[in-house]
């Protein structure tokens, strides 16, 4: 049964227009993160080769394709693996002991007043304080060995992880809030159910500073001691060589922090956001 107060003429599809404009093959390829990030290294690498063979001094900035070749080099003979391998298990079991920490203390600064102050205070003390600075007293602690690495690292990742997930925790909306309470939610399943995914860009973030702040306090804290018995990691590695006026390897080393760095963000942490973070919708 039609109804006389709606009147509905037909229209055509062609009188309409374009309703939806196609992309282009351009707008098509700009829209891929990856290539974009892809042109930016090309780009940047492009200008590297440039410049060093103009310099022409590879005692002080070696080629792209020389810096190349010595980490082809490296990787076949499995120098430069059996370094970073070194470093990334230390990483490992520093970031892995950080990230614990930082949940330990940021649990209870949510459950109490007096936990929250206490998780300010440290963090106002102790995050400007530099990983490194602690080297000294760690040598002295722990003596030279993955203990003094691992407790220096622990200090880079502890603080920053713990305050952008605090952070996160107490800008989580009183509507959340409410709504896990009165779903009888307490304790651990509150925190797990309510808080955690509400704050979980939050929470991303710190681990990502974390990471950052535990991967070149490592490589930094190699450069001073980096080798026991025999054994080291990249910044070792890089030491060596500079030693040894190997700049090539110099560079093969940086660059493989560098790859390191890259896929760490760009695999690892992205495929974490995409299962959390984006999933969840915290994150546009």
């Amino acid at each position: 049964m039609v109804r006389e107060e709606f009147v509905c003429d037909p229209i055509k599809d062609a009188a309409l227009g374009v309703v939806e404009k196609p992309l282009t093959k351009w707008e098509r390829v700009y829209n891929f993160g990856a290539l974009r990030k892809l042109f930016i290294i090309l780009v940047l690498a492009a200008t590297w080769q440039a410049y060093a063979m103009w310099l022409g001094k590879g005692l002080l900035l070696p080629t792209l394709t020389a810096t190349a070749n010595a980490l082809w080099v490296n990787v076949a003979s499995g120098e430069l693996l059996r370094r970073a391998w070194f470093s990334i298990s230390v990483l490992l079991m520093g970031y892995g002991l950080g990230v614990a920490l930082a949940g330990l203390f940021t649990a209870i600064a949510v459950s109490s007043r007096i936990g929250a102050d206490f998780l300010e205070t440290m963090t106002s003390m102790l995050n400007p304080l530099p990983a490194i600075a602690l080297l000294p007293l760690a040598l002295i602690w722990f003596g030279l060995g993955n203990g003094s690495m691992i407790f220096v690292l622990v200090h880079s990742v502890l603080w920053p992880v713990a305050l952008n997930a605090h952070t996160g925790f107490r800008s989580v909306s009183n509507t959340l809030r409410m709504v896990g309470r009165n779903a009888g939610l307490r304790g651990a399943r509150y925190i797990v159910s309510i808080l955690i995914p509400a704050a979980s860009g939050s929470i991303l973030s710190g681990l990502k500073i974390g990471w950052a702040f535990a991967w070149r306090t490592l490589i930094a804290a190699e450069l001073v001691f980096g080798a026991t018995s025999n054994s080291g990691g990249l910044g070792w590695f890089i030491y060596v060589s500079k030693n040894e006026l190997e700049i090539a390897n110099v560079f093969a080393g940086l660059l493989t922090i560098i790859l390191i760095g890259l896929f760490v963000e760009n695999v690892i942490f992205r495929n974490i956001e995409l299962m959390t973070v984006k999933k969840w919708g915290m994150q546009n």
